[in-house]
C-alpha cells in the first residue's frame, strides 16, 4: 500500500507540473538558461514578446527581467553567430550570479538609442517612440516631420555612415544602445572602442514580410512598449493574413519582375525574398520564383530579359530627380521598351522623392500588400488608394 501512495504521489506531481506548464494563465515558466530557471508571475500577459512570424530574435523571461538571443534568420537554426542580451529590470530580483558570461547586460527599458537603419527607424515611428532616438546614420528620402525636427532642434544627430562613423558624435550623444546590421557594410569596429554596446537589429534578414514587421516587437521590448508593440502587430497580421484569404482563390496568377540596370548589372531579389513573398500573398508570381536566395542578386540583361521579356508587370522602385515616366526609363536604356510590361504599362512604380517608404513601408506589410492587390486584381479592391506602388500613367 505504501508502495501505491508512493507511486500516486508521482504521478499526480508530474501531472500538476505538466499542466502548469501548459497553462496560459497568469504563470510564465520561462527556460532562460543553466542556473537560471525561473517561474515569473506576469501580471499582464498581453505585455509578453513572443515572437510568431520572425526568426532573428528569441525572448527568454527570467525574475527580473529577460535574456535576448539574436541570430541571422536566414541560417539555419544552429548555424551562424548568435548575440546574446540581458534586459534588466528589477536589479534586486535579477540573478546576476547565475547569468552565463556571453550575455551583454542592459537596463531596461532603453532611454538613448541610435539607429542604423530606415527598417529600425520603422519599428520606433510606428511605436511613437522616436523621443528615445538621439542619433541615425543618414536623413535621406526622411520624410517624418517629427524626426526633421528633433533633428534641427539638436535633439537627435547624423552620426556618420558605414564605415565612416564619427566616434565623436556618437561619445557626446551619450546613447545606451547603438542598433547595428553587422551584415551590411560594416565599419563596426571603430564603434567597439567607443565603449557602448552595439545590438543587431536583423529584421532585414527575415524572409517574409510578417517576419520583417514583427520586429516591432523587439523595439517595443527595448523600449518598454510590449503591450503597444503587440497591440500593433496584432493588428497588422489580422489584415495582412485576411488579405492573403482574398488573394488565394485567384487563378490567374499575372507574373511580375523586379530591378533595374546600374552599371550594366541588374539587380534584383531573389525568389525567397520577402518581395517574391509579397508578390505571391497578393496573388502574382515572380519571374524567379525557384530561385534560391533570400537577399539582392546580380543578372545580366540577357538572362533577365529571357525570364521577364513577357512578364505581366514589371516594379520599379528608385529616386528619379524629375517626373518618371514611360519615355524617362526608355530614355535610360532602350532595350526597356522590348518588355511586354512596358508596351502594355504595367510598370509599378514607387518613387523614393515622393513618399516615405523606407521609413514607414516596413512597419506596414498590409499596406504594400494592398497595393499590389490592387494591380494585380483590381476588382478584389476597388476603393483602394495605393500608398507606396501604383501604376505608372
Amino acid at each position: 500500500m505504501k508502495r501505491h501512495q508512493t507511486i500516486m504521489a508521482a504521478l499526480c506531481l508530474c501531472l500538476s507540473t505538466a499542466f502548469a506548464l501548459l497553462s496560459c494563465g497568469n504563470k510564465k515558466d520561462r527556460t532562460a538558461d543553466a542556473g537560471m530557471k525561473e517561474t515569473v508571475t506576469v501580471k499582464d500577459s498581453t505585455a509578453i514578446i513572443t515572437p510568431v512570424y520572425a526568426e532573428g530574435f528569441e525572448i527568454r523571461y527570467v525574475s527580473g527581467g529577460c535574456l535576448v538571443d539574436i541570430r541571422d534568420p536566414q541560417k539555419e537554426k544552429g548555424q551562424g553567430e548568435t548575440y546574446h542580451f540581458a534586459l534588466v529590470n528589477d536589479k534586486a530580483t535579477f540573478d546576476f550570479d547565475a547569468l552565463p558570461d556571453r550575455y551583454i547586460t542592459l537596463n531596461a527599458p532603453v532611454k538613448r538609442i541610435i539607429c542604423m537603419t530606415s527598417l529600425q527607424l520603422s519599428n520606433f515611428l510606428r511605436l511613437g517612440a522616436a523621443d528615445r532616438i538621439v542619433g541615425i546614420t543618414s536623413t535621406r528620402h526622411l520624410f517624418d516631420k517629427g524626426i526633421n525636427e528633433r533633428i534641427a532642434q539638436g535633439l537627435i544627430s547624423k552620426i556618420g555612415i558605414e564605415g565612416n562613423f564619427d566616434s565623436e558624435v556618437i561619445i557626446n550623444k551619450n546613447p545606451d544602445l547603438i542598433l547595428i546590421s553587422p551584415f551590411k557594410r560594416g565599419g563596426y569596429e571603430t564603434l567597439k572602442d567607443v565603449g557602448i554596446p552595439l545590438m543587431p537589429h536583423l529584421g532585414y534578414k527575415e524572409k517574409t514580410p510578417l517576419a520583417q514587421a514583427e520586429w516591432i516587437k523587439f523595439i517595443g521590448l527595448l523600449t518598454g512598449e510590449e503591450k503597444k508593440a503587440n497591440s500593433i502587430f496584432d493588428s497588422i497580421s489580422r489584415e495582412y493574413e485576411s488579405l492573403k484569404r482574398l488573394t488565394a482563390g485567384c487563378s490567374d496568377r499575372p507574373v511580375v519582375f523586379s530591378g533595374e540596370l546600374h552599371g550594366g548589372n541588374w539587380y534584383a531579389v531573389g525568389g525567397q525574398n520577402f518581395l517574391a513573398q509579397l508578390f505571391r500573398d497578393a496573388g502574382a508570381d515572380y519571374f524567379l520564383k525557384d530561385d534560391p536566395n533570400t537577399g539582392g542578386i546580380t543578372l545580366d540583361f540577357e538572362t533577365v530579359y529571357s525570364r521577364a521579356e513577357s512578364a505581366d508587370y514589371w516594379r520599379i522602385l528608385n529616386s528619379y530627380p524629375g517626373t518618371f515616366s514611360y519615355d524617362a526609363l526608355e530614355s535610360q536604356d532602350p532595350r526597356y521598351a522590348d518588355f511586354k510590361a512596358f508596351r502594355e504599362r504595367g510598370i509599378i512604380y514607387c518613387n523614393l522623392k515622393e513618399t516615405g517608404y523606407y521609413e514607414s513601408a516596413p512597419s506596414h506589410p498590409e499596406l504594400l500588400l494592398k497595393d499590389f492587390i490592387k494591380v494585380f486584381h483590381p476588382e478584389l479592391l476597388p476603393h483602394h488608394t495605393p500608398v507606396y506602388y501604383k501604376l505608372l500613367k
